[in-house]
């Protein structure tokens, strides 16, 4: 289970499948990068590409070389012949040298005001890189900005709703109104679910939304019950907090048609004859909070 922010090796995944998809993307000869330490040092760790490993494990200081002061300046910088510009200083010129590295671009991946990683483009001759080989990285890093966002406010979530489960637990008396805010956050995080693009980070977090689901029953787990598909369990969280199929449907993006037709579906399965009936019955069966 997740259980707090993500880690750098988690990062450091993300930032590897990133780059592998912006030079399938761009045709680069290589992308790289890494993530960004406390102390604003780079590592150099993902590569996307034919490389010699000249620059594997290479940790860039803050404000140095090209990945340092991209970092420094937290914007993007492009320059068309690494060791011959003036607008870096070149202390990892035997690397980039070595790795037979000339024109290139780099990108910040800013999250809630920190620098987590950056991410490169680069080519092996002196030339100008295009303005589309430019804003490709750019949008890699914005992308992967995005995605990074989502899975530390997941990861917040979580870590909130496995506090109050185990407080609920170790209470002795009822606690309605810890479970209601249980209840919504839980269907926030099926809402932000649906920008999870990595299908072991889904996987995971359908897994732990599980046992959140479960934990007001035995160690067991659920009871046994039918099986909801997640778009279902997605819809009946959003219903459970009261929210309308025109609200679920936004918060989901989903049609309203849609959001009714797993609705139908998830109210069949459970053998309900009402949304507040599928409701009851999910977490009777432990599928719901």
């Amino acid at each position: 289970m997740i259980t707090g922010p993500t880690s750098p090796a988690d990062d450091s995944r993300l930032i590897g499948r990133a780059l592998a998809v912006l030079r399938d993307s761009t045709g680069l000869p290589l992308a790289f990068g890494g993530v960004v330490t406390a102390r604003g040092q780079v590592r150099l760790e993902e590569f996307a590409g034919i490389t010699n490993g000249a620059l594997r494990g290479v940790v860039l200081n803050f404000g140095l070389g090209l990945g340092g002061k991209v970092v420094a300046l937290r914007r993007p910088l492009a320059v068309n012949d690494y060791v011959a510009t003036d607008r870096i200083s070149h202390e990892y010129d035997r690397v980039i040298t070595a790795e037979g590295l000339r024109a290139m671009v780099a990108a910040p991946v800013v999250v809630r005001r920190t620098v987590r990683a950056v991410m490169y483009g680069a080519v092996h001759q002196p030339l100008p890189l295009g303005d589309r080989a430019v804003q490709a990285v750019v949008s890699a890093a914005r992308d992967l900005e995005q995605e990074l966002a989502v899975r530390d406010e997941i990861a917040r979530h979580l870590a909130w709703l496995g506090e109050r489960r185990t407080t609920a637990e170790q209470a002795p008396a009822p606690m309605t109104h810890q479970w209601e805010k249980v209840r919504q956050a839980y269907a926030e995080l099926r809402v932000l679910a649906q920008q999870i693009t990595d299908p072991d980070t889904r996987e995971r977090f359908d897994a732990a939304c599980d046992k959140l689901a479960a934990a007001r029953h035995s160690a067991d787990g659920p009871i046994a019950g039918p099986a909801l598909s997640p778009r279902e369990l997605d819809v009946l969280a959003c219903v459970a907090v009261g929210q309308s199929n025109t609200d679920a449907a936004a918060e989901l993006g989903l049609s309203v048609e849609t959001v009714k037709s797993y609705l139908r579906s998830a109210t069949r399965k459970l053998g309900s004859r009402s949304r507040l009936e599928a409701v009851v019955a999910a977490r009777r069966l432990g599928l719901l909070p």
